[in-house]
């Protein structure tokens, strides 16, 4: 598939209001993009509405064309889905700078390669995953577990049961053990 000028649709990401698009958006233009979109989000953010205004946008033989990897996807496997997912609508993809940059997914040479990086992306995750999981098994069979220490203890918890018994309402008990509410009322359904 070429990159036909008419047919390049450009798409910027800034990651705070702090930051300009103004470098991408004439990139883009100077490549020949007849429209782009822009969105101010962090990389990490996955409700990008102008990325998917832009993939709405897209036509077969269109190519969607980025500045830079990081302003497209979120990780490698991301990219690797959202190339895979333009590929089979007919669309192309274009990097202008950066890794990848000479690289033409819409070419055998360039999917495999894409391919490539992809897979070391997914054997990289599952290796921390497996690690993450290492260390949390040896750190339970040393008596320590993870997330946030219980705010009800058994003595809270009998305290908050003896007045509840008095008829104190549960905001006045809550209150009074500097809990709250939701908690509370949690303490106590577990703990009938």
């Amino acid at each position: 598939m070429t990159t036909n000028a008419a047919h390049l649709i450009g798409y910027a990401r800034v990651s705070t209001d702090d930051q300009e698009a103004q470098l991408q958006l004439d990139a883009l233009t100077e490549a020949g993009c007849a429209r782009i979109f822009t969105d101010k989000a962090s990389g990490k953010n996955t409700d990008r509405p102008e990325l998917t205004a832009a993939l709405d946008y897209l036509r077969p033989g269109d190519t969607l064309c980025v500045w830079k990897l990081d302003r497209f996807a979120r990780s490698l496997i991301d990219l690797v889905n959202m190339v895979d997912a333009l590929a089979e609508r007919g669309i192309g993809f274009k990097v202008l700078t950066g890794a990848l940059a000479s690289i033409d997914p819409n070419t055998p040479d360039g999917r495999l390669m894409l391919q490539v990086v992809g897979a070391m992306a997914e054997f990289e995750r599952s290796l921390i995953k497996d690690r993450t999981r290492a260390g949390l098994d040896a750190a339970r069979a040393q008596g320590r577990t993870g997330g946030r220490p219980a705010v009800m203890d058994a003595d809270k918890l009998a305290a908050a049961k003896a007045r509840r018994a008095k008829g104190e309402s549960v905001t006045a008990i809550a209150k009074a053990l500097g809990v709250s509410r939701a908690t509370l009322y949690r303490a106590l359904a577990d703990g009938e």
